[in-house]
């Protein structure tokens, strides 16, 4: 099996998955938190990283017929939500390209920005450090 590559949302307060802690999305991407999933609240993302999609299949729902595609966490395949891919209903399609995301499903990790600034900054350091060496010199 091969190496899974994460993206990282940046932003204050990330999302992950409550099963393997896979960063997912943050705060900023919340569109709504006035939604209803399987297990509970769910929140409505602008733009969701790390998952997966299924099939699109046809759900009707209490606010009407929509395509959707199931939403899996990319590192442990963890069901965590769906997609919108359609609404039939002209007032519903705002809904389009957004994603829903089950709380009971997810954890806020406000301290994550942190980390990633400093594993960032860590990386810059270390780039300008690998150009000042020199193999060929004499110190080396």
């Amino acid at each position: 099996m091969g190496v899974t590559f994460l993206h990282h949302p940046n932003g204050n307060h990330i999302y992950s998955c409550k099963e393997c802690d896979a960063p997912l999305t943050n705060k900023d991407e919340i569109f709504s938190k006035r939604f209803t999933g399987s297990t509970g609240r769910a929140f409505l993302f602008n733009r969701v990283v790390n998952v997966v999609h299924s099939d699109s299949n046809c759900r009707v729902m209490l606010t009407g017929r929509h395509i959707v595609l199931d939403v899996y966490c990319k590192k442990c395949d963890t069901k965590l939500g769906w997609m919108y891919e359609f609404a039939v209903n002209n007032d519903q399609q705002y809904k389009e390209g957004k994603t829903i995301l089950e709380v009971a499903l997810i954890q806020e990790r406000p301290e994550r920005t942190v980390v990633h600034r400093d594993f960032r900054e860590l990386m810059r350091n270390h780039r300008t450090m690998a150009f000042m060496y020199d193999p060929n010199s004499e110190q080396a």
